[in-house]
Formats: C-alpha cells, sequence, structure tokens
C-alpha cells in the first residue's frame, strides 16, 4: 500500500479513536454510495455527525481541512440523506472534519465541528 494510503488509514483509525473517547458511537465507517464515501457516521445525543478525516505528513502545502472542496461536499451530503433515508432516522445531521497532522513523531488531532454546510 502506498505511504499515502497508510496514512489515510492511520488517521481514520486516530479519528475513531477520538471519537469514541468524546462519547460518540461509531454507527459506520468507509460507508459508500453511489460514487460517494463517508470516512466515519457516529452518533452522539440526537445528532449525526457525517465526519470526513483529512490527515496530512506536513502542513506545508496547506492545513488538511483545505483539502474539502464543494464537489466532495455535494457528495457527501447525497451518501448520507441515502443514509438517513435507509434506516429512517429522525436525526439532526452535522458535518465535521477531523484534520490531522504529523508533528515530529507525533499528531496533532483538530475536530472541525459543523465544518461546512451543505448548499
Amino acid at each position: 500500500m502506498a505511504e499515502h494510503n497508510e496514512l489515510g488509514k492511520l488517521g481514520e483509525e486516530m479519528a475513531v479513536e477520538f471519537l469514541s473517547k468524546e462519547g460518540y458511537i461509531i454507527l459506520e465507517t468507509n460507508w459508500t454510495f453511489q460514487k460517494a464515501e463517508i470516512d466515519i457516521l457516529a452518533r452522539k445525543g440526537n445528532t449525526l455527525a457525517v465526519v470526513e478525516v483529512k490527515t496530512r505528513s506536513s502542513l506545508d502545502f496547506g492545513l488538511p481541512q483545505d483539502f474539502v472542496k464543494s464537489k466532495k461536499i455535494q457528495l457527501l451530503v447525497k451518501a448520507v440523506d441515502a443514509f438517513v433515508n435507509e434506516r429512517n432516522l429522525d436525526i439532526e445531521v452535522r458535518f465535521d472534519i477531523i484534520a490531522i497532522n504529523k508533528e515530529g513523531k507525533s499528531f496533532v488531532i483538530e475536530h472541525l465541528i459543523d465544518a461546512f454546510y451543505h448548499f
């Protein structure tokens, strides 16, 4: 597996662990619908957090969260709509980003709640 794929997988594992410690119930990871993939679907109370995980080995090219583009957001909205409808959920939906970047031998995790809005 390419190094960036391994870093992405590690980032998603760290994000799941982080969310679990914060009291979220992980419903799905890498959930796909058509062309969209949602990294993490997690529930806390009556809120469904749709979490996009962005992991970078450095910040040389910008912040991890800057790499979530409008096309990706549109795909996430379509996918989460299918997820909620399939399960007939009556729940608030929120879009979060977990940005992870490597600093030396450790990682910094930032949870951006309500990181973007669907349009």
